[in-house]
């Protein structure tokens, strides 16, 4: 992958004295080689690519060398992680002159400390072919992930290290209440839950279709169109298929930001103007597997055909406001219940 690369851009040479811009970001960063160089042909800066693991991992690593940043921008942010970035202060505000061509639902900092650039929706994928084998249906809610017949079949992400799962915590919030999500999350732990600390992991790893157990992983709507694209062969169907029920998705707006004290301001700015140019977003689905920001981009036909968006009922959304005061809370919570396997406490 691209953002196993630790220096892009380098074909053009710079100036000596000119540094790269660092953009430190999560392991499934991705943009087309020549689209990258492109950049470099443009402005004469290289781009200096710092992935650090899952979003919520890469969050963290920007909190935590906030006072001696080791990077000019993040990419990875989402409307769920925003509210620890903010608080934290680790980002400058910029507005782009291109979030004009941005739905202004989509722009979800008023202060402009992040600047929106993708949009994915989390929610489970079915592995067809294993079910098929099996003579099992598949689930057709998240409640019935916690039935005897799909004991140890579910991988979720860990809500404090991936953004998709922090993004599918809250979903079950805003499904079962206050008072019942942490009952879910119990059974679904009580079922042989599998909990992996990132995407890569339950997708490539525990994932039936990668020869793991687990043809149930959290990952995204458009992962059935990856599939038929990366397929060894062409496909006509997908092999795999969307778990869509009653906020059964959440949506997750990924952005980027500048790093506070970063020495090329400049720069960053441009790199941002130019994550929401034409170019960038109409190459984001095909590497990322995700959906550009933009609406006036064109995207690829396995798109069209493979991957669904979630209805409006089946998509799950907490005001940002919610989460900003109820997230510490939640995650210590979630930790007590599912990694260290205690009750939920009682309501008041």
């Amino acid at each position: 992958m691209l953002a196993t690369l630790l220096l892009l851009g380098s074909v053009l040479a710079q100036r000596p004295n000119d540094d790269p811009l660092r953009v430190l970001t999560h392991e499934s960063f991705d943009l087309s080689l020549e689209v990258l160089e492109r950049f470099t042909q443009e402005t004469g800066v290289e781009v200096q690519i710092l992935p650090a693991g899952d979003a919520g991992q890469v969050v963290s690593r920007a909190i935590l060398t906030r006072e001696r940043p080791i990077a000019d921008v993040l990419f990875g942010v989402d409307n769920s992680l925003l509210t620890r970035a903010i608080e934290a202060e680790i980002f400058e505000p910029y507005r782009s002159p291109l979030l004009e061509h941005v739905p202004p639902e989509l722009v979800f900092d008023p202060e402009y400390r992040v600047t929106p650039v993708d949009v994915g929706y989390v929610n489970f994928n079915i592995d067809l072919e294993w079910f098929d084998r099996k003579e099992l249906a598949p689930p057709e809610d998240i409640t019935d992930l916690t039935a005897p017949r799909y004991r140890g079949l579910t991988t979720v992400l860990d809500p404090a290290t991936s953004s998709p799962g922090l993004a599918f915590m809250l979903a079950t919030i805003d499904r079962f209440g206050e008072d019942g999500w942490l009952q879910y999350w119990a059974e679904l732990r009580d079922n042989e839950l599998l909990v992996t600390s990132g995407w890569s992991d339950a997708y490539y790893t525990a994932f039936t279709r990668y020869g793991g157990d687990r043809p149930i992983v959290l990952s995204y709507a458009t992962s059935p169109a990856a599939e038929v694209i990366f397929a060894t062969e062409p496909l006509d169907e997908s092999p795999t298929t969307n778990l869509f029920c009653d906020r059964c998705a959440y949506r997750q707006i990924e952005a980027i930001g500048i790093l506070s004290g970063t020495q090329q301001r400049e720069a960053a700015e441009r790199f941002i103007d130019f994550l929401l140019s034409p170019l960038v977003q109409a190459d984001i689905p095909g590497v990322m597997f995700v959906y550009p920001v933009r609406t006036d981009v064109e995207l690829p036909e396995e798109f069209e055909r493979f991957a669904q968006r979630p209805s409006e009922q089946q998509t799950a959304e907490l005001a940002p406001q919610e989460v900003a005061s109820g997230l510490e809370g939640w995650l210590d919570e979630w930790t007590r219940v599912v990694s260290q396997g205690l009750k939920p406490a009682p309501m008041d």
